[in-house]
């Protein structure tokens, strides 16, 4: 089975996919395109899934690379593949190198694929609530600008993640934002009592619209299983042992 997965029009003649959990070889609760070294599932499997990405965007043998993520606003330029598994501590990654798959690794956070084509610069980041908050994207687009990209030039898609109907939180999560900046409470709104629903999409696509980026959406709830994506918070709230991670990946042609 090929390899499913959702393209961005803004991210046209860039060879890039936001690709769902299926078209792979895993099985079991890693059913089937596990792409997530960190998981407990077979190296094999996971390392085939990632070939099948590569193939899925028409290099074969290129290298499919992802960070050990941390909830970060750190960012690595890319010079070189790394082996699988071996990636450094960091949310984003930069590469003006051709023959390299860049990949982000998500279950409900927001994967972010960012171009410059006229520059040959391609990002990718790693945009859970703390790495938004704390300046993951602009420092991805300021190591974009440190290798040639214009801002003016830069697109940016923010990928499949949890939205906000799914994504209950507490008084201390809202009071971490607003501490941050009083403004962003239009975030949330009211759930159940003593909790509210935070809109991670739209949080993220204003700091893509802050930082003077074209943006766009990839509009697709990662948490109901109808979707066919991983959700950590799904998986947490079935008390299954593990999760699956989904990829989304950019490269330059």
């Amino acid at each position: 089975m090929t390899p499913h997965f959702h393209t961005a029009p803004l991210l046209d003649g860039i060879p890039h996919g936001f690709f769902t959990r299926h078209g792979g070889v895993s099985s079991g609760i890693y059913n089937s395109l596990n792409c997530g070294p960190g998981s407990s599932d077979d190296p094999l499997n996971v390392r085939t899934n990632r070939q099948r990405v590569a193939a899925a965007l028409g290099q074969e043998h290129a290298a499919v690379m992802s960070l050990y993520q941390i909830h970060s606003p750190e960012v690595v330029v890319v010079n070189e593949a790394w082996e699988m598994g071996k990636g450094p501590k960091a949310d984003a990654m930069v590469t003006n190198k051709r023959g390299i798959v860049l990949g982000v690794l998500t279950a409900d956070c927001g994967p972010v694929l960012f171009a410059d084509h006229d520059a040959g610069v391609i990002a990718t980041a790693h945009a859970g609530w703390k790495g938004a908050l704390y300046g993951v994207v602009e420092n991805t687009i300021t190591a974009m600008e440190s290798l040639g990209a214009t801002r003016a030039n830069i697109k940016a898609c923010l990928g499949p993640c949890i939205h906000q109907a799914s994504y209950e939180v507490s008084d201390a999560f809202k009071d971490t934002f607003e501490k941050e900046n009083s403004a962003y409470a239009t975030y949330f709104k009211e759930g159940a009592k003593g909790h509210h629903q935070f809109d991670l999409p739209a949080f993220v696509l204003n700091q893509l619209k802050t930082a003077n980026v074209q943006a766009s959406l990839v509009d697709i709830d990662t948490y109901p299983p109808e979707n066919d994506l991983f959700s950590y918070r799904r998986t947490t709230h079935k008390q299954e042992d593990d999760y699956g991670r989904q990829i989304s990946a950019i490269m330059l042609p």
